[in-house]
C-alpha cells in the first residue's frame, strides 16, 4: 500500500490525468470539477511534485499546474471512478467527459475503461 506520493516530471505534454502505477494524479482544477459535479468514487490527497534536472534544462520556463493524488473509495463499474483489481482505471461517461474537456489526449480510452 502506498502511503506517500512523490511524482517527478521529466517532461509534461499537458494531460490533466497521469498514472504512475499503482497511483494516479490529477490537476487541482480537475479535483475541483469532480467535487463540484459530485462525482462518486474519488478522494484526494497531497502529492509532492518536482521537476527533474532534465525537465528544467528542456523547459526552463514551463510551469506545472498544481497536482493532487487521486485516490479511490468507489467500486469500478458502479461509481463514477474506480479501479480494477489489476489497477486499471474505470470511469463513468460523465467523468470521461469532464477529463476530455480538460485534456487527456494521450490517454488510451477503451470501452473496458467505461462503467456501465
Amino acid at each position: 500500500m502506498v502511503s506517500r506520493r512523490h511524482y517527478q516530471f521529466d517532461g509534461w505534454l499537458g494531460d490533466v490525468l497521469l498514472e504512475a502505477f499503482p497511483c494516479f494524479i490529477v490537476t487541482e482544477l480537475v479535483k475541483q470539477k469532480f467535487q463540484a459535479d459530485q462525482l462518486t468514487g474519488a478522494k484526494f490527497d497531497v502529492v509532492e511534485v518536482t521537476r527533474s534536472h532534465q525537465f528544467v534544462e528542456l523547459y526552463p520556463t514551463r510551469r506545472l499546474p498544481k497536482f493532487v493524488w487521486l485516490k479511490f473509495d468507489g467500486r469500478a463499474g458502479h461509481d463514477d471512478l474506480g479501479v480494477t483489481s489489476d489497477g486499471g482505471l474505470i470511469v463513468s461517461e460523465k467523468a470521461l467527459g469532464l477529463l476530455q474537456e480538460r485534456g487527456i489526449s494521450r490517454a488510451l480510452v477503451t470501452e473496458a475503461n467505461l462503467s456501465k
